[in-house]
């Protein structure tokens, strides 16, 4: 990946078991995260890259999904990859991406509370797709899902007690060494994956 053209930022991210929401390692499920100087670089990327070519004719399935930021804070690896390109529209479908490295003290405490969180997840109105990520197991973690609506994700990330409560407690303990949140604008998809972005972004 080093050297892509167009390239300025990208994380290979492994999955946990059932919806990712895991300890144990999902040898079935990769991401790829790609930041892009423009969407000119990505598409050549994706059509003429030899190794993504050779990973899509491995996969049973395979997607991808353009995405524009609307909104982040933190950093990641001491930086911000990402830049504005679109505004937050709670009609619309949204992307969300959380990440953060825990911090060693704090692993049981966190890994305690993500069953409840990722039970709580399953089936909510409006989710389209869900799953849990990360760049080094148990320590680097990060989430990803897509929404029909901005409107879905607000009511489910700060109207839904334990998803809440999972939220005051990070805030008032510390957990992060350093985290990582971003909502994005989904806009279009190649692939026969999880979603159809195009169908949503539609509608």
């Amino acid at each position: 990946m080093k050297g892509t053209p167009g390239l300025t930022f990208f994380k290979m991210l492994g999955s946990g078991d059932a919806n990712g929401f895991s300890i144990r390692p999902n040898w079935r499920q990769y991401g790829l995260l790609c930041v892009w100087e423009n969407e000119d670089f990505a598409k050549q990327f994706f059509q003429e890259n030899t190794v993504f070519q050779d990973y899509k004719k491995r996969a049973t399935v395979w997607q991808t999904a353009f995405l524009k930021p609307t909104m982040f804070h933190g950093s990641w690896d001491g930086a911000n990859p990402f830049i504005s390109a679109a505004e937050f529209d709670p009609a619309l479908p949204v992307a969300v991406l959380t990440r953060a490295t825990i911090k060693k003290r704090y692993l049981w405490r966190f890994w305690r509370q993500v069953p409840r969180v990722s039970a709580d997840v399953e089936d909510r109105p409006g989710l389209l797709f869900a799953v849990g990520v990360g760049e080094l197991p148990l320590i680097q973690q990060a989430t990803f899902s897509l929404w029909q609506s901005g409107k879905a994700m607000l009511d489910y990330a700060y109207r839904r007690n334990d998803h809440s409560a999972v939220i005051k407690q990070t805030r008032e303990l510390g957990w992060y060494s350093e985290e990582m949140f971003v909502r994005f604008l989904p806009y279009h998809s190649e692939g026969a994956g999880f979603w159809d972005v195009n169908a949503t972004s539609s509608r």
